[in-house]
Order: C-alpha cells, then structure tokens, then sequence
C-alpha cells in the first residue's frame, strides 16, 4: 500500500531521515495526539513480550543482537500504524508496536531505529542491507517475493474508497468509472482501480498525506487506499468519508532480505508465539483497535499468502 513516510518520499533510497529508538518512554499526559498513545498499554506489551533463548551462530539475528538495535524501514507519520508523536517523539501504531516486539526477542531489549522508508525504495534498502526489515503495510504478492522474503502475513486489510464528505456518487468501485481518481504512487490500488473502472483517469502521489490533501483539494473525486490507514484519517478528519468496506484482501507481511530463509523462518516462529500468546490481540487493540468496532480479529495464518510460503 502508499506508505506514509512523506517528508522523504520523492527523494533517493540514501536521502533517509532516521530516528533512535533506545527502549519506550513514557507518553504525555492530556489528550494524545496519535491514536492509541498509552504508556501503561505499551509497558505492559513490553513486560509480556518474548525473547529467543539463543541464536544461531552469524545468523541476521545474532548481528542484529551485536549491534544493539533492529533497523527498520517504516513509517513516521502513518496513525494507527507508525506515527511519531509530537508531544513524546515516539513512535506508536501496530507496525512501530510489532517492530519492537521483534526488536525484544532478538536483542533482549525494544531498541528499534526506524529509516522513513517509501513504496518505491523498500525493495533496495532490504537487498542492500540499509535495514534489516521492512514493517510498513507491505502487501505481499508474488511479484515482489521475487525480490523479497515475505514473513507472514501478520495482518490482513483492504483496499476501501475515500471521498469527500459530500460526495454522493460514489459508494461502490463500479462508481469509479469516467472519475479521477487518486493513488499511492507504485502500490497495489493501481491494478485495483484499473480492474474495478478501467476508464478511470489515475493521479498519483507519493504519500498518504499528499492523498488525502489532492482529495481535500477536489484533484480527484476519490482515493482508493488501505482501510488500516483510512480508519484514522476518516476519525480525525469529518471532511474525509470511508465508502463501504474493503474491496480486496491484501495480508501485510514482514519483508525480510531475499534469501535468507533463516532470518523468514525465525521471524515466522516469532510471529506464532506472539500470536498463541495474545500479545498479537493486544497490539491491534491498543492501535487499529482503537477507532474499529468489536474485538480483535484473528490473526492470519503464516504463509497463507502467495508470495508468504
């Protein structure tokens, strides 16, 4: 999906702006401005959490140790997924709260340096070893297996229809036909739309904020995006509208350098333990669970995605 690591979008795979996470720090008190922001929720996640008995000899795992933290391409400004909050700095949502999982069962402690990561760059900061992983709604399909390792899939979401407030002609992807219609640049709602209204005009963007700004602005009079990342965007946002549900399934998994099937397979045992213990549950609702109804969903099976296996 168009991932929203925006400032540094456009710019090359080397223009990166990184931020040092060295364990949690406590949370503001007053109204939070990333949804889900809890210190107390996020400690007791941290408690709960795994750490790997050993690792193997040279493994990724065992470097990544030695060096004392877990690099990973993400997000900066994502709500509900991987946001950093003005008031702490901190980074917060479903993806920032998996990578520090991941983080504590290789190292022992929840050290984590993001790298703001974009659609079109992902790919080489994995094979040229700039992260270690890649935790950022990246949707996984063969087509990108061939160039990465998938771990997963550890969420699954959809491709929903925004539109402003008071569009009324729009409800359905069949709606989509003859309109202009906005994307993330190199994501999967490209061939979706395509397919839904092949003679709809595409306009895209780099990140999601610039998205929602062209909507805002009537450059399009939809945009077609995950609902993980519509969800928050439509709670905090009254002139944004989300219409009907998800369109398509699209199962997030955890991209991992191609080839290194030892890194996919820890990664993937990981993923079990944190899902059979419930910590899984607990990320999503201190996230996504915050602004969706009704409990946690369950959790996707590992390698049930093509691409995954």
């Amino acid at each position: 999906m168009v991932r929203t690591s925006a400032r540094t979008r456009r710019t090359a795979a080397t223009a990166i702006a990184a931020l040092s996470l060295a364990g949690l720090a406590a949370c503001s008190g007053g109204d939070a401005a990333v949804p889900g922001a809890d210190k107390g929720e996020q400690d007791d996640l941290l408690a709960a959490a795994p750490v790997a008995s050993s690792l193997p000899a040279g493994s990724t795992m065992e470097k990544i140790k030695q060096r004392g933290e877990l690099i990973v391409g993400g997000s900066l400004d994502a709500p509900l997924l991987s946001q950093q909050n003005p008031a702490t700095k901190k980074v917060e949502g479903l993806d920032a709260d998996f990578g520090r999982l991941l983080a504590k069962y290789i190292i022992g402690k929840p050290n984590v340096k993001i790298v703001n990561s974009a659609s079109e760059t992902r790919e080489a900061l994995l094979s040229n070893g700039t992260v270690d992983v890649v935790l950022q709604t990246y949707s996984i399909n063969p087509e990108r297996a061939k160039q990465v390792a998938f771990a997963g899939p550890y969420y699954t979401s959809g491709l929903v229809i925004a539109t402003k407030k008071d569009e009324t002609g729009i409800k359905a992807p069949a709606d989509l036909k003859g309109k202009t219609v906005i994307a993330g640049a190199n994501t999967p709602a490209i061939p979706a739309i395509k397919k839904a209204a092949p003679d709809a005009k595409i306009i895209t963007f780099g990140s999601d904020p610039e998205c929602v700004q062209a909507l805002k602005q009537g450059r399009g009079q939809a945009y077609v995006q995950d609902e993980a990342v519509l969800l928050a965007t439509a709670k905090q946002d009254p002139s944004v509208r989300i219409q009907g549900r998800p369109f398509t399934s699209d199962p997030y998994g955890i991209g991992l350098k191609h080839g290194d099937t030892q890194m996919k397979r820890f990664v993937n045992d990981w993923l079990k333990q944190i899902q059979a213990s419930g910590l899984w549950a607990k990320v999503w609702k201190n996230s996504i669970g915050t602004v969706a109804e009704g409990a946690a969903p369950q959790p996707p099976a590992i390698g049930s995605a093509p691409g995954s296996e």
